[in-house]
């Protein structure tokens, strides 16, 4: 299971960042391509956190932010290392996870700031725009929510002694 565990990583970070560089070479800073309604391809640089918080150009946050980043990767590797052959939800969820915070960690580190591009609208709002490792946070931590919420706990073993 490792191994999907793994490759589940490496095509999120791979995906994410090769539609992140190849957005940044095709368009100017908050250029817009129309693809269909409701949805842009749009360059945008993110110095903050999730939906622009704390969204300061060359501020501090960088590094806390970096910070952050690299010890939940750490952590969600123990995590995903110590996981039994039957949590294979639970590991691709975590998988997810990963991959997205490492995608947004080679940005923050490299340039000091995340390179976003979807953008999602309608009429006059616009949803904060995301990126590929985005998504797979998105994606990671809905299953998690889902496996916490709705997964049969396992049985506890009786004691048949009493």
């Amino acid at each position: 299971m490792k191994l999907i565990y793994t490759a589940i990583v490496l095509i999120s970070v791979v995906s994410d960042q090769i539609t992140k560089i190849a957005t940044s070479r095709a368009l100017e800073l908050y250029e817009q391509i129309p693809v269909f309604p409701m949805f842009n391809i749009t360059l945008a640089h993110n110095y903050g956190a999730a939906f622009s918080f704390l969204n300061i150009p060359g501020g501090a946050q960088r590094w806390f932010f970096t910070g952050i980043s690299a010890v939940v990767s750490v952590v969600l590797i123990v995590w995903l290392w110590r996981l039994s052959k039957d949590e294979k939800w639970l590991g691709i969820a975590l998988a997810l996870i990963l991959g997205g915070a490492i995608g947004n960690l080679i940005d923050r580190a490299m340039q000091g700031y995340v390179v976003d591009f979807i953008q999602v609208y309608y009429k006059d709002w616009y949803f904060p725009s995301f990126n590929i490792a985005d998504s797979a946070i998105f994606c990671g931590t809905v299953l998690l929510l889902g496996l916490t919420l709705f997964e049969k706990p396992a049985e506890a073993p009786t004691d048949k002694s009493t």
